[in-house]
């Protein structure tokens, strides 16, 4: 088995060790180490700004974001708070405190994503495109297409927008909308898929500007070494890496 990735973030490396599975959640620590270090990419090329999350329940994977973003970087979480119950927005800023992500350093949004246009949401991160957007909200084909165009809208130039649970049997038809925007939106293509650590912590995809996939992926292809899948995943025509901590390919018997 390949290692899980460093973030190169001191807060983050100590939060994914020691905090990670402390809030309750989905998340996979796997993915939570590399989209952190994306992050850490994104801001040696100059990419900067707000990050949102869109589905943030009790801020497992958002507080790591968090921990990575620059100084007078602020994170954004957008989520309903009303599943399972009302107290779940409670217990979401109770753990934002536990781990460490100050009030002045996030803003929670008690809000349904799909209602919101592109300037109330960049209004919320003061007029600044953001460099992020992990979307882990309603898992229905309306809801996620509605999310990754407000998505589109609100992202800067070289950022990312992360989408949770693909391929998830559960969830079938949300790679239909993925499908779809894409070729909705040929300017945008998949940068990577980080594989399923469990059938609960499933695969994320990355998506990112077109202008932007060779430049990143030079470094995504050194960086991940260790956790690459020699063969990738073809989206025809576009082929991108899939890193996972399970590298093998498959015996041939």
């Amino acid at each position: 088995m390949a290692p899980i990735p460093s973030s190169e973030h001191p807060a983050v490396e100590t939060y994914l060790a020691e905090g990670y599975h402390r809030v309750v959640g989905m998340s996979s620590r796997f993915a939570a180490a590399v989209c952190t270090r994306l992050l850490r990419l994104q801001t040696a090329e100059g990419v900067t700004g707000p990050v949102a999350e869109i589905g943030t329940f009790e801020g497992r994977f958002f507080i790591a974001l968090a921990h990575a973003l620059e100084p007078g970087e602020v994170a954004l979480a957008i989520d309903v708070f009303e599943w399972p119950d009302t107290g779940v927005k409670e217990r979401f800023e109770a753990n934002l405190l536990t781990h460490g992500i100050a009030p002045e350093r996030r803003v929670t949004i008690k809000a349904d994503a799909g209602t919101m246009a592109p300037a109330e949401l960049l209004g919320h991160a003061g007029g600044r495109k953001l460099r992020l957007v992990h979307i882990d909200g309603d898992h229905s084909r309306t809801a996620l297409t509605k999310d990754l165009e407000l998505a589109t809208a609100c992202l800067s130039d070289g950022g990312l927008i992360v989408l949770d649970d693909m391929l998830h049997p559960g969830y079938p038809t949300l790679a239909v909308a993925v499908q779809n925007y894409l070729e909705r939106h040929p300017e945008i293509v998949p940068l990577c898929i980080i594989d399923r650590e469990t059938i609960v912590a499933a695969a994320k995809f990355v998506l990112c500007h077109r202008s932007w996939f060779e430049r990143y992926q030079t470094r995504l292809l050194d960086i991940f070494k260790e956790q690459i899948w020699p063969l990738g995943a073809d989206f025809e025509p576009h082929w991108c890496p899939v890193l996972s901590l399970d590298t093998r390919l498959a015996d041939i018997t």
